[in-house]
């Protein structure tokens, strides 16, 4: 007579699940401004230092790389060191979602928008 009732609880555990899920992504949202990457170029002259949600946060830069004749390769260097930072970010953004991803059972590689 009641058979539908055993899918409904399944469909009471999804939905907890589900929730549970969109918790914890809401805290990793929060936790990513407080995770520092950083990326270098020039062999460390130039470091980026950024949040895994890809916000800026500081450059440092080897006073070396100013050389008026070479400011070509210092904006060269101080790019490339932030699209590191930036890639670096990226990458511990999806390894941290992967966590999540893994604990509730799906794939670790599954993306997921940030």
């Amino acid at each position: 007579m009641f058979k539908g009732l055993g899918q409904m609880g399944d469909m009471g555990k999804m939905m907890k699940a589900a929730q549970e899920m969109q918790e914890k992504m809401s805290a990793l949202q929060e936790e990513m401004h407080n995770i520092i990457v950083e990326g270098e170029s020039g062999a460390g002259m130039v470091k980026a230092t950024c949040t895994a949600k890809g916000e800026l946060k500081s450059l440092d830069i080897d006073p070396s790389i100013f050389n008026s004749e070479d400011k070509e390769v210092a904006e060269d260097l101080i790019l490339a060191a932030i699209k590191d930072a930036q890639e670096k970010a990226s990458e511990r953004a999806q390894e941290e979602m992967g966590k999540i991803t893994e604990g509730m059972g799906l794939p670790k590689d599954m993306k997921m928008p940030f």
